[in-house]
């Protein structure tokens, strides 16, 4: 084992404090600046309206103000719902009159990810053939989520069939990152993580099956949290005609804290519609309360893949910290696992789902692509486009493959509480709607194609486990820098733990500029 020692974080934030990064305040609500009701966590604003410190419709109006004054900029919050949010609110507010507290969101307005069902909106996943599909139900985790007493402003934006690190359709246009508009927000939960960081909505909900939550937390500077596999119900999350939940795919809350990722995390885990007549969840409680003898394995780089210095060196910087607080760290430890093979793995999984109810054409068509490469080739493309039309036997092989990884990592578990390491090999880029083929993207000077970057995010997703996605402060040129932290299966609130406390260490989120009031 190698243990290390704290520096500071060059570009880290000096606090938690969200309203101090912004432009001057000018206004209050019932005393409370208005810059802090954007920027405050959703645990904060459910406390602030239980205490009556501020109405749900305050808080709601205000919202919908800033979304009005400031999506403009962005493009985040594409279906808006005003109207039922600020009746759903005057209920709330009613009801708390009486004495009758919902649950632990009473009252808090929030959005949610575009593919998300919710009755009387449309659900389109960003394809323009959908664009008049009105969902009938509510999804299960906004049944959840409402029974806590949340209700919906809208819903935000997202990458056509969710299947990109940026976040534009021809339905809803492109959406911006509010550190700078001429980057991606990350996908395909772009519009979601752009929401939070700007302050236009409390809580937001998105799914994660290649970093869906996780990239657009990182290049926005906010959390997000991808569930243990399995642990949240996905009913309401599907492709239009479609019952079956595809492997790998997971749906799980972002948030300004850590602790609104706990808060929502309670509200959504349980049983899918199928397992709930038989089993209920319990998940164990954190391995650690604070930082000192927690046993981390920082993973800054692996060399096959292009990883930033920058970030690299983040997730070093990040562990020296840690180590400085107590932590058991080490920058040398690893499961018992090929990290190229099992990126191999992930990328056949990860290709050769979600393909149900496609035309005999694009089989066809996939057929065709799948012929032209060398059956040595084992390059990132290769890999992807042979997975659309592996056969069952070979897509058994990686099943079982898969099994094997688990087992690895629960095996490393046992000396290790978490993994730290990156998230995506460079800081937010510049829009690119080139098709994915044409797309190149330097990290530091390395030229990289779009398929070389699912290496980090497939760590976690491929073996099942929970992933926190946490801000550690900024790069060299202002822009967020974010990590993940792995942990093993079911230990979703270690993950989300180590965050909370690395936040204490190194201050959590911060607001970008020019989003205050």
């Amino acid at each position: 084992m190698n243990p290390i020692s704290r520096p500071d974080l060059p570009g880290a934030p000096g606090g938690t404090s969200a309203s101090s990064c912004g432009p001057s305040i000018t206004s209050t609500h019932n005393g409370l600046a208005s810059a802090e009701l954007a920027f405050s966590s959703a645990t904060d604003l459910a406390l602030l309206i239980q205490r009556k410190q501020v109405s749900s419709f305050e808080l709601t109006q205000y919202y919908i103000e800033r979304i009005e004054q400031f999506d403009k900029l962005l493009n985040a919050v594409v279906v808006r719902d005003f109207e039922r949010a600020l009746e759903a609110a005057k209920s709330a507010d009613a009801s708390l009159a009486r004495g009758h507290r919902l649950g632990s969101l009473h009252g808090v307005p929030m959005t949610i990810k575009e593919a998300f069902d919710v009755s009387g909106l449309p659900t389109t996943w960003g394809v323009p053939e959908q664009r008049d599909n009105l969902a009938q139900n509510d999804a299960t985790v906004v049944e959840h989520l409402k029974a806590a007493g949340a209700h919906f402003m809208g819903k935000t934006n997202v990458a056509l069939r969710l299947a990109d690190w940026q976040s534009y359709n021809d339905i809803y246009g492109t959406t911006n990152n509010p550190w700078n508009r001429e980057r991606s927000p990350g996908g395909s939960s772009g519009g979601s993580a752009a929401a939070l960081a700007a302050g236009l909505t409390g809580l937001e909900f998105a799914s994660d099956i290649a970093g869906s939550i996780r990239n657009p937390s990182h290049f926005c500077g906010v959390y997000g949290h991808k569930p243990t596999y399995g642990i949240v119900p996905t009913l309401g999350h599907n492709p239009l005609g479609v019952a079956s939940a595809p492997d790998l795919n997971v749906v799980g809350p972002m948030g300004r804290s850590a602790e609104d990722l706990e808060l929502a995390l309670d509200v959504v885990a349980g049983p899918d519609r199928f397992r709930s007549p038989g089993w209920r969840l319990v998940l164990p409680p954190p391995k650690a309360r604070t930082l000192r003898g927690l046993r981390v394995a920082i993973w800054p780089k692996e060399e096959f893949v292009p990883t930033s210095v920058e970030i690299s060196d983040r997730v070093q910087q990040v562990g020296e910290v840690l180590a400085r607080a107590g932590a058991v760290v080490c920058d040398r430890a690893r499961p018992e696992i090929s990290p190229r093979q099992s990126h191999s793995t992930y990328l056949n999984l990860l290709a050769s789902t979600g393909l149900v109810n496609l035309p005999d054409e694009y089989y066809s068509v996939a057929q065709a692509a799948a012929a032209q490469f060398d059956a040595n080739d084992d390059s990132p493309l290769a890999v992807v486009t042979r997975a659309r039309v592996l056969d069952h036997r070979s897509w058994s092989d990686h099943d079982e493959a898969r099994t094997n990884y688990r087992l690895r990592w629960r095996a490393f578990f046992d000396d290790w509480d978490v993994v730290i390491c990156p998230i995506s090999a460079t800081t937010a880029y510049r829009h690119d709607h080139r098709p994915k083929l044409e797309r190149v993207l330097a990290v530091d000077t390395v030229p990289t194609s779009h398929y070389e970057h699912y290496f980090w995010i497939g760590l976690a997703t491929l073996a099942y486990l929970p992933s926190t996605a946490f801000p550690c402060g900024l790069s060299n040129d202002g822009l967020p820098i974010g990590l993940q932290i792995i942990g093993p299966e079911y230990s979703d609130r270690t993950t989300i733990e180590a965050a909370r406390l690395i936040a204490q260490e190194l201050g959590g989120f911060q607001a970008p500029p020019g989003f205050g009031v």
